[in-house]
């Protein structure tokens, strides 16, 4: 039986997030927006696309919840994108409505699927998604470590000419400038980066990180990132389908691992059938400790302003 996805927000995420999933022929596809028409010609012009490479994919477009139904997985695009200048927590109550009204239109009709949440502010929505649909856990996990960790890793190649092939980087915690990139885990063909790398070139590199959305967000002027969003859910989306038991860096509802209770926070977290698996805990030393704690305690403030603001 072929796999469903649907993607909730046909904007430039959500439609390059379908472009991604249909290239590599993982499931049917559905693209849900309120812009009348938007959905239908995106999803008719990645279908006209399919003979080209030879894939075999059902795309729809639709203004209705309706399309969903059935879905082995929903991935939540949705919300206001990110303008020069606007921290991820200004979008807050905007988004807050968008998420929690795409939640309850889905679920009833796809009781069985697994949300992947790429709105931002990333942790506080995975959070709101998972309390207002009273689904376990494992079945709500929030895109951003892998993002996180691939611009960390461009980065790096930039930087030492190295193959990305052979640089392997982990950012953990909120998906916001208090992320945390773990410089002492992360390596170029098993070298820490930080016996590779000059400190200084390395702190650059952190920051950077740290400010890639925002970046991208004052480059493009009226837009957000969307190719290497996008392509990071289809990874997931993939590890899920396909049970790959793929580890990698992701929001998830946290149950005491890393010391952290009831909050979405980014951690290597593995994905399978039935969506997160298992969390992967690393041993922090003194300085990682304390950056992770900064980082849990702004999306324990965002999470606290999304009480005041929703009822769940």
């Amino acid at each position: 039986m072929t796999s469903k996805i649907s993607i909730i927000g046909a904007g430039m995420t959500g439609a390059t997030t379908a472009h991604w999933l249909a290239e590599r022929e993982l499931a049917d596809l559905v693209l849900v927006d309120i812009v009348e028409g938007m959905p239908q010609g995106k999803a008719l012009d990645l279908l006209e696309a399919m003979p080209i490479i030879g894939k075999d994919v059902a795309i729809v477009g639709s203004n209705d919840y309706a399309a969903t139904k059935g879905s082995d997985i929903i991935v939540i695009t949705a919300g206001i994108p990110r303008k020069p200048g606007m921290s991820r927590e200004d979008l807050l109550s905007t988004n807050a409505a968008i998420v929690k009204t795409a939640v309850e239109n889905t679920l009833p009709l796809s009781p069985d699927a697994i949300y992947i949440v790429l709105t931002n502010p990333l942790d506080t929505m995975a959070y709101l998604a998972m309390k207002v649909s009273k689904l376990p856990r494992e079945r709500v996990v929030g895109q951003a470590g892998i993002l996180d960790s691939a611009r960390m890793r461009a980065f790096v190649a930039m930087e030492t000419g190295v193959s990305v092939e052979n640089i392997a980087c982990y950012v953990l915690g909120g998906h916001g400038d208090e992320m945390v990139p773990l410089t002492r885990h992360s390596n170029v063909a098993g070298v820490p980066l930080r016996d590779f790398l000059p400190a200084d070139k390395l702190e650059a590199i952190v920051n950077r990180t740290r400010k890639g959305g925002g970046e991208i967000v004052s480059l493009l002027k009226t837009g957000s990132a969307f190719y290497a969003p996008s392509l990071a859910v289809m990874q997931m989306a993939e590890a899920i389908l396909k049970d790959k038991h793929l580890i990698v860096p992701a929001s998830a509802y946290m149950q005491g691992e890393y010391g952290l209770h009831d909050i979405f926070f980014g951690v290597p977290v593995q994905l399978g059938r039935g969506g997160m698996e298992r969390i992967i805990e690393y041993q922090l030393d003194a300085e990682e400790q304390a950056a992770l704690e900064k980082s849990a305690a702004a999306v324990k403030e965002s999470i606290s302003i999304l009480h005041t603001l929703v009822q769940i």
